[in-house]
């Protein structure tokens, strides 16, 4: 029985990840990034300690509704400020910030899904 899961050609699913950017579905990403189902872009935040909401404005004005935004915080994962985390819910999605690793395979677990989901990821260095 073949486990492996029918994928859209048009999602994004991130490849692989490392300590200066990202692979996406074929395309190298320097630097932070983020992904949705549909599309991957650079992201301009630089560092994960000093995030404020205004980082992640990119990503509310492509218009698209999301339910689930994971945020990779690099090698470590860390709790992210309760006012950014506030803030992130009061523009509808569920936030969780964790390891970049981790937050990576789950970006690709809940697109595979169809789930209306984005990454905000930083390299692993």
């Amino acid at each position: 029985m073949d486990l492996t899961p029918l994928i859209p050609e048009n999602r994004k699913l991130i490849e692989s990840y490392g300590p200066t950017g990202f692979k996406v579905s074929g395309e190298w990403f320097e630097g932070p990034i983020l992904v949705l189902p549909g599309r991957a872009m650079s992201w301009t935040a630089s560092d994960p300690g000093s995030l404020t909401p205004e980082d992640f404005g990119p990503l509310f004005e492509l218009g698209e509704p999301l339910e689930i935004l994971l945020i990779g915080l690099g090698e470590k994962g860390f709790l992210l400020p309760r006012d950014l985390r506030e803030a992130l819910r009061a523009k509808g999605p569920v936030s969780d910030s964790m390891g970049t690793g981790p937050a990576c395979r789950t970006y690709n677990v809940l697109m595979a899904e169809d789930r209306r989901v984005a990454a905000a990821l930083f390299p692993s260095s």
